[in-house]
């Protein structure tokens, strides 16, 4: 019994310690846990934090505009979109995804990659706890530094930028940003720096969705933005 309750409190000390670290994230330049796994393993790791402010403006509005429309209205689970995935699951069709980038920044700050049924049942709240604690801006920021942007360990939108079109993050065209939205799914199968067919008319589309009325509001609401 003592054991078993040395283990139990071993393990909700694990479940609670990102919900304590969370809020300590409203600054600093955080790590994600495949970052922290690729130092420990040895494998090659490249990132150059970027302030949000300093990143033209394309590239936030393309990556919202591609992975998560509602970013600014939701309170961190876009709970139509998820029912919507659910549904597809259940009829047996592609799924189109429904998570969120607060989700994806719960995931990737906390978790592991890959689907797995406790990993969202872990992710769904912490996602809603990010985000009551950091600001739309910051959860953001933090999504665009951290996610993989590269074939061989290039994070964040300064090191995916500089590696597919030479420049950094604040000098992208709203074509090149869209081109680095397009690749989020997996940066090691679609490549911004030699685009095919697929991943231009993609980009293309979200060049164009970048744009809509919605997002506009968006920006107007959210000055930090």
């Amino acid at each position: 019994m003592r054991i078993a309750r040395i283990l139990f409190l071993i393990l909700l000390a694990v479940l609670l310690l990102p919900y304590l670290v969370a809020p300590l994230y409203r600054s600093g330049h955080p790590a994600s846990a495949l970052m922290a796994w690729r130092y420990v393993t040895g494998a090659p790791v490249t990132r150059q934090w970027v302030d949000l402010s300093a990143m033209a403006a394309p590239l936030p509005r393309s990556v919202i505009a591609s992975e998560d429309a509602k970013f600014c209205s939701h309170r961190g689970v876009d709970w139509g979109a998820l029912r919507e995935a659910i549904d597809d699951a259940e009829d047996g069709e592609p799924s189109r995804g429904g998570s969120t980038i607060t989700q994806q920044v719960a995931k990737n700050l906390f978790l592991w990659p890959g689907r797995s049924v406790v990993r969202k049942a872990l992710e769904l709240p912490l996602a809603l706890w990010i985000d009551f604690v950091l600001p739309k801006p910051r959860i953001l920021e933090i999504y665009l530094n951290i996610a993989e942007l590269g074939p061989a360990g290039q994070f964040g939108v300064q090191t995916g930028s500089l590696y597919a079109f030479g420049h950094g993050a604040s000098n992208v065209t709203p074509r090149e940003a869209a081109l680095l939205a397009a690749i989020l799914p997996n940066p090691h199968t679609r490549s911004a720096r030699n685009p095919g067919p697929g991943l231009r008319r993609l980009a293309g589309i979200y060049v164009v969705r970048a744009q809509a009325a919605e997002l506009a509001r968006c920006w107007g609401e959210n000055r930090a933005f």
